[in-house]
C-alpha cells in the first residue's frame, strides 16, 4: 500500500464503517464506525508520502516501532496510544493490514453487557 486509496479501498472492506472528511482540509480523509463514529484510521499527505494514524495498545505501538523506521508516534494523535504509518514501501501490505484491524477492534462500539 502506497497510495491514499490504496488504504480507504481496505478500510471500506471492513463492515460497519464509511469514509469522512471533517476538516476543511482535504488532505486529511477518516475512516469511521457506524455505531460509534470513532475514527479508527486517519490518512493524510506529509512530506511527500501518504501517512496513516492508528490506534494500538501500548506495548504493541512499541513493537511495530522498533520494527519498522517508517513506524513512528503518531503526528498530531496521542503519542501512547496512536502510531503513525509512513507508506514509503519500507512496511509490508499484511502489517498495515493487521495494524489497522487492532486500530479497528480497538475503536469499535462496545456491546452492552
Amino acid at each position: 500500500m502506497r497510495r491514499r486509496q490504496d488504504v480507504i479501498d481496505y478500510c471500506l472492506t471492513i463492515p460497519g464503517v464509511y469514509e469522512d472528511y471533517p476538516f476543511d482540509d482535504f488532505n486529511w480523509t477518516v475512516i469511521r464506525h457506524r455505531g460509534n463514529k470513532k475514527i479508527f484510521a486517519w490518512i493524510f499527505e506529509r512530506e511527500s508520502h501518504i501517512w496513516v494514524n492508528v490506534k494500538g495498545k501500548p506495548e504493541w505501538n512499541d513493537f511495530w516501532r522498533k520494527a519498522f523506521n517508517s513506524v513512528i508516534p503518531a503526528y498530531h494523535l496521542n503519542k501512547t496510544h496512536w502510531n503513525s504509518i509512513i507508506l514509503d514501501g519500507t512496511v509490508p501490505d499484511d502489517n498495515i493490514r493487521d495494524m489497522i484491524m487492532e486500530s479497528y477492534e480497538l475503536t469499535k462500539p462496545k456491546i452492552p453487557q
